[in-house]
């Protein structure tokens, strides 16, 4: 069997969790071709994604006169498929937040995935997030390519599930994924009933070889960390703010925020007027191991997402035996037990979350590693890379067999 993977753009730093189901798809005996429309944004800091970004072929790469020639021989060789496509590019983009030029570049794109698809005997085509990415699968699979499924992430599917179009898409593809019960849930919300059947559950995964032996809690005072993009939804202001409160009664308290991103001039600006630069270091992207590292270096995981679908960093630090304070906000409760597994606060309040940080200074360290053993035991038994690329991989099979 060979799958197509159609991604917007691959690798991400952010995004190592594709780059696992991927590897440990091709572990199973599945060949993946990897097509993404454009590199990753971000600077690739971690070997594994420099290595896969080698493997990948970037579609708008190809040049905009390659993709209209791909698109003109589609509507001269097949213009039945090619009219049914462009209908519905015109349908879908009608209704974007992007437009209708949009979607037309997207029918060039599915034109060449098709293409690709049947010369390296492609039998289904995956994409991850509902957006740009399942529109080209949604539209190579109009033009006469094969079927699709895809996997929903959150929270941007589920912030305009109209103008993406999400009912369509799902109810269109052979299967759709969503990585929680929350997100299944919210694919239910816009899926017809008759495409119920063809949601389904498949979590993200780590890989628990890299998390074998867990570094016990580090001595010394509380240092947490937090890890993600520096946008909006992360939270990371809050949890700035926060932090002002927490250093008035416990001025040893450390923070360390792992990652970059378009807020980064706010937060180094907003921890210098609150006086915290002796308490909060931002690392910038770091490889894997340099997360592991970082994880190992800190007593708990920090997470104050205003919206999410369920964060892998969750997933490493259980992985890792660290305890996470998280928001009480999407699929991260399916995961995240209070008082067994860490501790959930609402999200947005500045104050709760400061007041729960000091608790856990409060915490005794025998009760930390107590905690951090049930979360790794929790993550282990649902997170594994690839017990849940071999479900994932079963629907593969399953939805080729069907048609």
């Amino acid at each position: 069997m060979k799958i197509a993977y159609v991604l917007n753009s691959y690798p991400q730093p952010s995004h190592s969790f594709i780059r696992r189901e991927v590897q440990a798809l091709e572990r199973q005996g599945i060949a993946v071709l990897r097509l993404a429309m454009r590199p990753g944004s971000s600077p690739l800091v971690d070997p594994g994604d420099q290595a896969e970004a080698s493997k990948t072929e970037y579609v708008l790469q190809m040049g905009m006169l390659t993709l209209l020639l791909g698109l003109l021989r589609q509507a001269l060789g097949a213009p039945r498929g090619f009219l049914q496509g462009l209908s519905l590019a015109m349908r879908l983009g009608r209704v974007s937040q992007v437009g209708v030029l949009r979607h037309l570049i997207y029918l060039a794109e599915a034109s060449y995935v098709v293409a690709r698809c049947k010369a390296e005997g492609v039998d289904h085509i995956h994409a991850h997030f509902g957006t740009n990415a399942t529109a080209v699968a949604l539209l190579a699979q109009a033009l006469g390519g094969p079927g699709y499924s895809f996997t929903t992430h959150g929270p941007e599917e589920f912030d305009a599930p109209a103008s993406l179009s999400l009912g369509e898409k799902i109810n269109r593809a052979r299967f759709a994924v969503a990585i929680s019960s929350f997100g299944k849930s919210q694919l239910s919300r816009w899926a017809d009933f008759g495409a119920w059947d063809q949601l389904k559950v498949v979590h993200c995964g780590i890989e628990p070889a890299k998390f074998a032996d867990p570094a016990p809690l580090p001595e010394g005072p509380l240092r947490l960390a937090a890890i993600g993009r520096f946008v909006e939804q992360k939270g990371q202001m809050v949890l700035v703010r926060a932090m002002a409160e927490v250093v008035q009664s416990r001025p040893e308290v450390q923070l360390v925020l792992i990652g970059d991103g378009e807020m980064r001039a706010d937060l180094e600006a907003a921890i210098a007027a609150a006086g915290l630069q002796g308490n909060v270091t931002l690392t910038g992207w770091l490889s894997e191991a340099g997360v592991r590292a970082e994880l190992a270096a800190s007593h708990a995981l920090v997470m104050p997402s205003f919206a999410e679908g369920l964060p892998m960093v969750v997933m490493e630090a259980m992985a890792a035996a660290r305890p996470v304070l998280a928001t009480f906000i999407a699929g991260t409760p399916e995961l995240v037990l209070p008082g067994e597994t860490g501790w959930l606060v609402p999200a947005g309040d500045a104050g709760i979350l400061a007041e729960a940080i000091v608790e856990l200074t409060q915490v005794s360290p025998e009760c930390l590693a107590a905690m951090g053993a049930l979360a790794r035991e929790r993550v282990l038994e649902r997170h594994d890379s690839d017990i849940e690329a071999g479900r994932l991989a079963d629907l593969f099979r399953a939805a080729c067999q069907e048609d």
